[in-house]
């Protein structure tokens, strides 16, 4: 009987398998724990409702899409626009890198600044788009594409190399755990300094990728003049 208890491990670990909404996942799992354990449904309730309120930053994701739409709504992606095309000597690559730099550097520091829906989606794919435009005139929906996977590639460059370079991150605690518990005497300072190169390493490759993407961006529009 006690092993039944455990149904809710059983619950989230399905709801994650069919790829169902993480959030309803968890609830519905510590409603279904707490019913075959006695609880009554309101003491079920009110230990949700303080678990809710003790970790409410947990659901502050839910605010990101209405606020990125409203700014959206009033203009902050055709103001965005309207500067690149101002900027001389813009262009995709040159954008794209500048973020995936900035990115690093952000994450480096464990500031969370950048992220897809916050500043890829309404920023960073507008202004190398427009870039483009600029430059080249009227792109097909292929080369849009493509730009959107490098902005979008980048944005994951950027956060995934650098992170583990600063000495409080997740990653590097974990990495120092899991060495520590293998015998292994090592310090989150060791981890982060070792981190320190592939992160260079990683925004010197990206750069390298984006100035390939002007170079196809090239070639694909003479291909389309001819």
């Amino acid at each position: 009987m006690e092993l039944l208890k455990l149904i809710g491990v059983l619950i989230v670990i399905i709801g994650f398998v069919l790829k169902k909404d993480t959030i309803a996942t968890v609830v519905i799992a510590g409603v279904v724990t707490g019913l075959v354990a006695g609880m009554p449904f309101i003491e079920i309730l009110n230990t949700l409702g303080k678990s809710f309120i003790s970790q409410r930053t947990a659901t502050l994701f839910v605010l990101t899409l209405p606020i990125i739409g409203i700014c959206e709504r009033y203009g902050l992606k055709d103001k965005a626009v309207d500067l690149i095309k101002k900027a001389k000597g813009a262009t995709a690559g040159r954008i794209i890198s500048l973020y995936l730099g900035v990115r690093a550097l952000a994450a480096a520091f464990s500031l969370r600044l950048g992220g897809h829906p916050q500043f890829v989606r309404p920023l960073v794919n507008p202004m190398a788009q427009a870039a483009a435009v600029a430059k080249f005139g009227e792109v097909d929906e292929k080369t849009e594409d493509k730009i959107k996977g490098y902005s979008a590639a980048n944005e994951n460059f950027g956060n995934f190399f650098a992170q583990n370079c600063f000495m409080g991150a997740s990653g590097t605690l974990l990495i120092v755990a899991t060495l520590n518990g293998q015998g292994y005497d090592i310090n989150a300072l060791q981890i982060a300094m070792m981190s320190i190169p592939i992160a260079v390493v990683a925004v010197l490759v990206g750069i390298v990728h984006n100035v390939f993407l002007d170079k196809k961006l090239a070639v694909s529009v003479k291909k389309g003049e001819k």
